[in-house]
């Protein structure tokens, strides 16, 4: 006989667990299958470790200018080996923690591969081949996704490597390519420029970060030309060929060629669902380019029953946005009514020196749009507390509608940038006006007072610069 529950989660990342716990939560008997480590790829491979690896650099970066502060450090070094064993000890905390939340919310976790047999009827199979049958109400899919890859650029784990394989490196290169300066490939070229390997970046597109506001990718550009990070944008790969120690990458930039040699490439280019092995073509589920596809305010397929959420569905491809995603699927399965989620205002971060986040539209995007606009710049360099922290590099950039005052769009770049956006979010669900950010007495000395006087620089009256 098969077991049977209420909802069958294919996948624990912080899409699958996160819909788990909630479902069972609300009295739901609950299943979560996960064919690698609890906590799916972000917790165990992704968001978690990479910071850890990104704090580790920041804390060096810091302790060499330690003298600036009357701090005398000598023998500064980096052993990476122990950077790799602290995040994989970090990642390791939180999956067991995972683990510990099934239990205590008494969601049943099964280790295997999850494949839809049927309406309402999930078999799964672990290691060893052996299978059981799930029978289920509701079928949720929170496959995640894999690094995409382009013919000529197939991974082989040592020399052309993904960002897996890119945070546990036991030696450090003499020289890392690294291809695609989204956010992944921008975070691994500060953490190992940082730690002393010379980098060389290649982005297609005319500026790094290409989804941020060209003047915030700019500062960042800047600031990695001065650690020594090599920056090529606008440029194109022709072809990438391989040696015993060494990859030799050809670009082309605006007709002009380049071979650059180094030990290793990192491949940064994007990634693609996880929509294999589901059975999803056997019962009919949409799919397109790589993404299933689903209604964006119930989650649930063009199959009646089976739910689909997180990166499996496509962009933004971002852990908080799989989280919200869970938690308004399974409430609708339970029968309640949730606030639908505004893509136009999911928060990014990008975790290199300085550090980039924002929320909302640009400056750009806005005035696509049809706003009349006002945009108020304030840098990090007149305000004390960043003065105090030598962090003075960046600003705060905050885009308002002009005839209400609606905040449309916040950009920040520094040192403090992916904690303070949260403030911007708030202020966002809460419809805030200028006006109101402009009257919220913030606290001195801080670095959130920028956003203070960053309404305020929109309406001219910042008092500071």
């Amino acid at each position: 006989m098969a077991d049977k529950y209420d909802l069958v989660v294919i996948g624990s990342g912080p899409g699958g667990y996160v819909a788990a716990i909630r479902a069972a939560q609300m009295g739901m008997k609950t299943a979560c299958i996960e064919r690698a480590e609890v906590g799916g790829i972000c917790l165990n491979w992704g968001c978690i470790p990479t910071k850890a690896l990104l704090h580790s650099a920041s804390l060096y970066h810091e302790m060499q200018r330690a003298d600036d502060f009357g701090i005398h450090a000598d023998n500064i070094g980096v052993d990476l080996k122990k950077m790799v064993k602290h995040s994989r000890s970090t990642a390791g905390r939180l999956s067991k923690g995972v683990e510990y939340l099934f239990k205590k919310n008494k969601i049943d976790s099964y280790n295997g591969q999850g494949e839809i047999t049927g309406q309402g009827r999930v078999k799964v199979i672990d290691s060893k081949g052996e299978s059981q049958t799930l029978e289920a109400k509701n079928i949720l899919i929170a496959t995640g996704a894999r690094p995409r890859t382009i013919p000529g650029l197939e991974f082989d784990g040592k020399q052309i490597i993904t960002s897996k394989e890119a945070m546990i490196l036991e030696n450090k290169p003499d020289h890392l390519i690294v291809i695609g300066a989204g956010a992944i490939g921008v975070e691994f070229a500060y953490f190992y420029s940082t730690i002393g390997v010379k980098v060389t970046l290649i982005e297609m597109m005319d500026q790094i970060l290409p989804i941020e506001d060209p003047e915030v990718a700019q500062t960042v550009h800047s600031s990695f030309k001065k650690q020594g990070i090599k920056v090529l944008t606008s440029t194109k790969v022709d072809k990438v060929d391989k040696a015993k120690n060494s990859v030799t990458v050809t670009v082309s930039t605006n007709g002009k060629t380049e071979t650059i040699k180094g030990d290793v490439t990192l491949v940064a280019i994007g990634v693609t669902g996880n929509i294999e092995n589901l059975g999803l073509e056997n019962l009919g589920v949409k799919v397109e380019r790589g993404a299933i596809m689903v209604d964006k305010t119930t989650f649930e397929t063009n199959v009646k029953g089976i739910y689909a959420i997180g990166d499996v569905i496509g962009p933004p491809w971002l852990a908080h946005v799989a989280s919200q995603e869970a938690i308004n699927a399974v409430e609708i399965m339970a029968g309640h009514q949730p606030q639908a989620i505004d893509y136009d205002f999911i928060p990014g971060c990008t975790y290199c020196q300085p550090q980039v986040a924002s929320m909302g539209l640009t400056e750009k995007e806005a005035e696509k749009r049809g706003y009349q606009i006002k945009v108020g710049k304030f840098p990090f360099r007149p305000n004390g507390k960043s003065l105090a922290m030598g962090h003075t590099t960046g600003f705060v950039k905050l885009v308002f509608d002009a005839k209400y005052g609606e905040l449309l769009g916040a950009h920040i770049v520094g040192s403090e940038a992916t904690e303070m956006v949260a403030e911007l979010g708030v202020a966002k669900t809460l419809e805030t006006t200028a006006d109101e950010i402009i009257n919220t007495i913030h606290a001195h000395p801080t670095v959130s007072e920028t956003i203070k006087e960053a309404a305020e620089a929109a309406f001219g009256k910042a008092i500071h610069i």
